[in-house]
């Protein structure tokens, strides 16, 4: 068998084995350099982790993951909850509706799908449960719902393909996640809605502690929450800042509203904080750290040049050949993290996007809705694995409402893969480069 061959089927049989990831990636990509190569090409290992995350671009990541856990700490999810709830009033479906945009304003705030869900579920699964929504299809749509933070900016797995793919214009990422976001939140929503009316669960039950509070008062109370998405989008719209810089502010204007608006957020806190970001950072990096080595090696063996030839082989016809990318990256997305993904798919994506010449911020964003459900899609499911466990429920007692909200965002998925212009057109408005 070729060193190629040997390679993959050393990652496949890791995985298999359950070692993590980030490991796998590098014992199968040191066994490619060993068989391919050189034993004494394994000096380049350090070299090669060095390399992966030595990028100014990555300082965001960490950042951003900090961003999240403030403001879930300072208790903006709860505003946003009491103010949603106030604004939408007592409906069927009315906390099912106020889980959906809560998740997709914390999503402009974090970035991350996990946090999102940690967040919001946090605050809202005892008010829907006490209103009788059953806590599986709580849990579910919570979870289906953070997974929109993938996509509205500032995104991590955004950031990550801006890196990986090169050429590509965060801020247009950014710009272009946005409407498919917003589309994917109101696909939720309209199967959420429809549910809710026809088992008659009543969605009046106001937040605890919001029963008293006017809609004037909570938008009040919910103002830094509502501002922090315009800081961050304005600034990168206006220049003020870079997307790194963004992250900057980010936190900064997040440590502000905990401790002096809020006040729910103490310089202990803080310090647990950073401590927790490091922790979960930490992870992050050395995935993308110990991917570099199976990226050299694949790089220096051909690999994702004959996995790429060959993917562009199956068919002539690029709808076709689209479609199974994205099956495939749904797949991937119910196994695997989207940072694992990227770094694994990418380098045999790029020379397929190039030959069928899509436009690689459109496809960007397909990746990452992709991404998004399988987040909410088990077996591994990251966003449902935290929702699951705030609500003390199994992760098998979901799988049928996870399986409605894939086929809503599968069409949300749909209709952005036929109609690049929902995803183009902010960014070329905005006069980005795409």
């Amino acid at each position: 068998m070729s060193p190629d061959v040997w390679m993959i089927l050393a990652f496949a049989g890791l995985l298999i084995a359950g070692v993590p990831v980030a490991f796998s990636l590098a014992l199968s990509g040191a066994v490619g350099i060993v068989i391919g190569l050189s034993p004494d090409m394994l000096a380049t290992l350090g070299t090669n982790t060095y390399n992966s995350i030595a990028k100014y671009p990555l300082i965001a990541i960490p950042l951003f993951i900090l961003t999240g856990l403030i403001f879930e700490r300072s208790g903006v999810a709860l505003r946003l909850v009491r103010f949603a709830q106030a604004l939408i009033g007592p409906r069927h479906g009315g906390l099912a509706l106020v889980a959906v945009l809560v998740c997709m304003i914390m999503g402009g705030m974090s970035g991350s799908g996990p946090a999102d869900a940690a967040a919001v579920a946090m605050v809202m699964l005892p008010s829907m449960t006490k209103a009788g929504y059953p806590k599986p299809f709580s849990a579910t749509l919570i979870a289906a719902s953070a997974s929109t933070a993938i996509l509205i900016p500032p995104s991590v797995a955004l950031i990550l393909y801006s890196i990986v793919v090169p050429g590509v214009d965060l801020r247009a990422l950014f710009a272009a996640g946005l409407f498919p976001g917003i589309l994917a939140g109101i696909a939720l929503l309209v199967p959420a809605m429809i549910v809710s009316k026809r088992y008659g669960w009543e969605g009046g039950t106001p937040v605890e502690g919001a029963e008293q509070l006017s809609v004037r008062t909570t938008f009040k109370q919910a103002i830094p929450a509502l501002f922090a998405p315009v800081l961050i989008l304005g600034g990168l719209r206006s220049g003020l800042f870079t997307p790194t810089e963004a992250a900057v502010v980010a936190v900064a204007y997040g440590a502000l509203v905990g401790l002096f608006f809020t006040r729910e957020l103490s310089l202990r806190d803080l310090w647990e904080l950073l401590g927790e970001a490091a922790i979960i950072s930490g992870v992050v990096m050395l995935i993308i750290a110990l991917a570099g080595i199976f990226a050299w090696a694949g790089t220096m063996l051909g690999t994702f040049r004959h996995l790429a030839e060959w993917v562009i082989g199956l068919t002539d016809n690029g709808v076709l050949l689209l479609v199974l990318v994205m099956l495939a990256v749904l797949v991937a997305g119910m196994l695997l993290d989207a940072i694992s993904i990227y770094l694994i798919m990418m380098p045999i994506l790029i020379p397929v996007m190039q030959h069928f010449e899509w436009n690689p911020v459109w496809f960007g964003i397909l990746l990452a809705m992709n991404i998004a459900i399988g987040q909410f899609t088990p077996p591994v499911a990251v966003n449902l694995m935290v929702t699951t466990e705030v609500a003390k429920i199994r992760l098998e007692q979901t799988i049928g409402w996870a399986l409605l909200f894939v086929v809503a965002m599968g069409c949300a998925l749909a209709l952005v893969a036929l109609f690049p212009a929902i995803a183009l057109w902010l960014p070329t408005v905005l006069g980005y480069n795409v």
